[in-house]
């Protein structure tokens, strides 16, 4: 049985991770995952700024699963004292024959 880095990030890229999006003054969107350290974006527009920071959280975990760097949960998971569970489940769900 072996983990695979598809496999994990999709189980991550599911997880209910809190997306900051903030106005620049001259225009455009800064945008960032707070509990992924350094996982950030810009976009042009509104519409953008979501699409590229979901863009910015793959290429984090991807490089984060590559790197062996633990990945954390999302706040809202830890706040509502599902984490334990979370836990479980990633080290089940992400196992291949």
């Amino acid at each position: 049985m072996r983990r695979t880095v598809k496999s994990d990030i999709d189980y991550y890229m599911n997880l209910p991770y809190a997306i900051e999006i903030i106005p620049y003054t001259g225009g455009g969107f800064f945008a960032k995952i707070k509990e992924l350290r350094g996982c950030m974006t810009e976009g042009d527009t509104i519409e953008e700024a979501p699409m590229m920071i979901e863009d910015a959280k793959i290429t984090w975990l991807k490089a984060a699963l590559e790197d062996g760097i633990d990945i954390p949960l999302p706040e809202l998971i830890k706040k509502e004292g599902h984490a334990e569970r979370i836990a479980d489940d990633a080290e089940s769900c992400c196992v291949n024959s």
